[in-house]
């Protein structure tokens, strides 16, 4: 019999539909049944596309003993952690102060009033089921032992995060940044990239701020290490030689064996890191990726709404990476290709995954060499390349497919449409702006309610207002496509997000953003997100918005209260940089400035081309005809001029790009 789960969207939820234990969702009436009964809360926490929550259903939640149990002593509830980050964002802190560590699934044993007293990730059927036996003994025989603990859990869970009041430093020196960069560098892996760890992601935020850092401070060996990292990224098993797209991580410290599961926002920001290296340094391979990366989104993950889906799963017919792996005879297809093809992507008859004696296609420096000896050019082997690469995929369409999660989230699609928008101002490719431009009508039309953001669209079951993640990132994904196509309807747009935004989520007395929205449903703390992840935190994302539409609007109120919030976090980035990753990119600009390239005329979209064939990461565009922005509107539209501003001060009309560029390198000397 299904429970109450059975009449969910969530596929993660769903996929608990079918167990013994009587989950419950997410909801009042759920929270009030505890209480009512005076029952201790399980809140079980996953995704969809996690492995480890998927082990956990089949070995605890799908055993009949153990269902027993939590059906007996506890009111279960499983929670879609990318469908409610407020709830999983309160839990995880609780799990991290009484582990020390966190990820999925997430398991947290409560009072009836939802206030932790016990958590963990995943745990052994019999350790599960021992801690839950002696946790309702607990509560049954000694019950103020547990309301005691929950108090101080809790009052952890409020103070975590928690920043005092700064003043605003008169100027931000080069010497806070190398103070950041310094012990930062010390992580960097010169065998393999990216930092000396396993499980190694791929942090795309870490490398923009090294590329941007890097290029503005001329720091070569900065610069050649993340070059060098994104090569073994776009060469290694996290990449989808095959059929294009990141994994969300590899598992082992030389990016060989990815744990399956592609994520759209990694991807997405992804796809931002690749076009912007490419600016730096062209490169096919970087090229490559990003048509890829695309390529895989709109064959696999793009719905007729235009807007993107989650997630794919790592397993396919109950076996992780099945869908991805080959066994070394698959490969005779290719005919008269099929050696060559085998040396290229490393696959082996034992396997090159060794464990699983199976074969992760992936690409070696050697290979380079390989093609040389096999007598092709570099335009004649990317040639056959994608033709080799085409049969393959078919190939491997074939197979049973690894599940997919259709949640559509209004963050993550804010994060893919930047990048497309990002992937456009590189390549100029128009089929990426279009993308984009559908993806932002399906959060107009789709994640819009009333003028207000939702987190996603709206199913039979509740209306999700959106968090400030959900703002940031559609924020800064508009700014981002009027600096493209200086259609100003997109800034308007996100001027007016960024109104409701301060008004929902700041608080001025602390200087802070909720993640919340003050009219959110009240839990058990209210949280600021400050530290980033492998998505930038919600706050370092808006105020980085703020600062750009403090200048695009000459609008000092925004300005001010990026400033507060900014030296707030300052004195912690040095700390741990690549915690602070997004804050420490606003450092770089702060100290380094933002050149303000204001286009006018006719012609000002080809010149905006013009420009982004130069690699200038502390800059923002704007142009057109006409305008009402306080930088274009006592500019002759007609003209078709050019002026470099910065801190007020424009420089004289300029009649060429070439001429701005060679303005800015005299003033950066």
């Amino acid at each position: 019999m299904a429970n109450k789960l059975q009449g969910e969207n969530s596929p993660y939820l769903k996929q608990h539909e079918h167990n013994p234990v009587h989950w419950f969702p997410w909801s009042e009436e759920t929270l009030d049944k505890a209480k009512a009964e005076n029952k201790l809360i399980i809140v079980s926490i996953g995704y969809s596309a996690c492995h480890w929550c998927h082990v956990m259903e089949r070995e605890s939640f799908e055993n009949d003993a153990i269902a027993q149990t939590m059906n007996k002593f506890f009111v279960s509830i499983k929670v879609d952690r990318e469908e409610r980050p407020d709830i999983d964002q309160i839990y995880m802190i609780a799990v991290q102060l009484m582990t020390n560590s966190g990820g999925w699934p997430l398991n947290c044993i409560c009072l009836p009033d939802g206030r932790p007293i016990y958590g963990g990730t995943y745990f052994k059927p019999q350790d599960w089921q021992q801690v839950l036996l002696q946790i309702a003994q607990m509560w049954e025989e000694k019950p103020e032992v547990a309301i005691e603990y929950a108090e101080r859990l809790t009052q952890g869970i409020k103070q975590a995060e928690k920043l005092p009041i700064q003043s605003i430093p008169e100027q931000y020196k080069l010497e806070d940044i190398l103070q950041v960069v310094e012990p930062w560098k010390e992580q960097f892996d010169g065998k393999n990239g990216g930092y000396f760890r396993e499980p190694k992601f791929p942090l795309p935020n870490n490398w923009i701020f090294f590329l941007r850092y890097g290029f503005l401070n001329h720091d070569q060996e900065v610069l050649n290490h993340v070059h060098f990292t994104l090569e073994k990224m776009a060469n290694g098993g996290i990449y989808d030689q095959i059929g294009g797209g990141f994994a969300r991580y590899s598992v082992d410290g030389r990016w060989h064996v990815p744990h399956f599961e592609k994520m759209l926002y990694d991807n997405g920001q992804l796809l931002s890191l690749y076009s912007e290296a490419y600016q730096n340094r062209p490169s096919i391979l970087y090229k490559n990726v990003v048509e890829e990366t695309i390529a895989w989104a709109e064959r696999e993950m793009l719905d007729s709404n235009g807007g993107f889906y989650s997630a794919l799963d790592a397993d396919s017919e109950g076996v992780e990476g099945k869908f991805y792996t080959f066994e070394d005879q698959e490969f005779d297809f290719l005919g008269a290709d099929a050696e060559l093809a085998r040396n290229y992507f490393n696959i082996k008859k034992s396997g090159n995954w060794t464990e699983e004696q199976i074969n992760i296609p992936f690409v070696s420096s050697e290979d380079q060499e390989l093609i040389k000896e096999a007598g092709y050019t570099e335009e004649e082997w990317q040639s056959h390349l994608k033709e080799i690469k085409a049969k393959l995929l078919n190939y491997r369409s074939k197979r049973i497919r690894p599940g997919l999660d259709h949640k559509q989230l209004t963050t993550w699609n804010s994060l893919f449409l930047k990048g497309l928008v990002d992937a456009y101002r590189t390549f100029n490719y128009h089929h990426y702006l279009d993308l984009a431009k559908a993806v932002a009508g399906f959060i107009e039309e789709l994640c819009c309610q009333n003028g207000r953001l939702l987190h996603q669209p709206s199913d039979k079951n509740r209306t999700i207002f959106g968090f400030l993640d959900d703002y940031a990132f559609t924020i800064e994904a508009y700014i981002a496509l009027y600096e493209a196509t200086f259609e100003e309807d997109w800034l308007n747009k996100a001027k007016s997000y960024s109104e409701l935004a301060i008004e929902q989520f700041f608080d001025s007395k602390e200087s802070i953003f909720y993640y919340s929205a003050a009219d959110a449903e009240v839990l058990i703390a209210r949280k600021s997100e400050i530290m980033d992840n492998v998505i930038p935190a919600s706050s370092s994302t808006f105020v980085r918005c703020l600062f750009k539409l403090g200048v695009l609007f000459d609008n000092s109120r925004y300005t001010e209260i990026a400033e507060r919030v900014f030296a707030n976090v300052f004195p912690h980035i040095k700390s741990y940089g690549s915690a602070y990753s997004n804050w420490a990119i606003q450092l770089l600009e702060l100290h380094f400035g933002l050149w303000e390239i204001a286009i006018t005329g006719e012609d000002a979209k080809s010149w905006r081309e013009e420009l982004d064939q130069y690699y200038i990461p502390n800059k923002i565009t704007l142009g057109g005809t006409k305008s009402s922005l306080p930088l274009l509107e006592h500019k002759n539209p007609a003209d078709a001029k050019a002026y470099l501003c910065q801190n007020k001060t424009c420089s004289l009309p300029q009649s060429s790009i070439s001429n701005i560029i060679e303005l800015i390198n005299n003033k950066q000397g």
